[in-house]
Parts: C-alpha cells; structure tokens; sequence
C-alpha cells in the first residue's frame, strides 16, 4: 500500500471467522506502520509476548482479556489498549473476538 494514498476499508465485511483458529488480515504495511485486522475464534489466543515497536490494539466486536504487563483488562467493543515497545502483552477470546492491530514502526 502506498503510504500517500488513502485507504478505506469495510472492517465489519473483513470479519472471516476459522472454527477454532485465528484470522489475520494485513490492511496496511509500509515504513511507518502495519494494520492488521485479526479475528480469533471462542477460545483462541495470543500468548504472552513482546514486540520492537510501540502498537495499540482496537476492540471492534465480542469479548476477552487483554493483558499488559502482567495486569490483565477486559476486552470490549470500544476498548483501546497502547502498548510502548517491548511490553509483555497477550490477548484471549471469550467468544468471537475481532481487533485492529497497529504497530507503530520507529
């Protein structure tokens, strides 16, 4: 995607739902940040892990947990979560979870 060209994108037709599994979708990707839209199934989990850069996760639909820095919050539509770089983070689904991922590339 060209980093000087707007984007529009229907968030809710990107919900792909795999029966226990995790869909993710690349929405954005150039030198300043990656979107990725991803949508876990009942259950479905990141594992407690790190990354590089500063990213925020967005709650689109459903429910879970996020936890951050070993405090763990609950997930809902609306939510918004800013994580700085090397934060331990992880995220479970209770029931369908959908989320935008951005990470901030420095």
């Amino acid at each position: 995607m060209d980093a000087q060209k707007p984007l529009v994108a229907d968030l809710v037709a990107m919900v792909d739902v795999a029966e226990q599994g995790i869909v993710s979708k690349a929405i954005v990707e150039n030198e300043h940040h990656k979107i990725v839209h991803f949508t876990f199934a009942d259950g479905q989990e990141l594992s407690e892990h790190t990354a590089s850069v500063p990213a925020v996760i967005h709650i689109l639909q459903g429910e879970g947990t996020v936890t951050l820095g070993g405090e763990t919050h609950e997930a809902r539509p609306g939510m918004l979560y800013y994580m700085p770089a090397e934060l331990r983070h992880a995220v479970v689904a209770r029931g369908e979870l959908v989320f935008l991922l951005t990470m901030f590339k420095t």
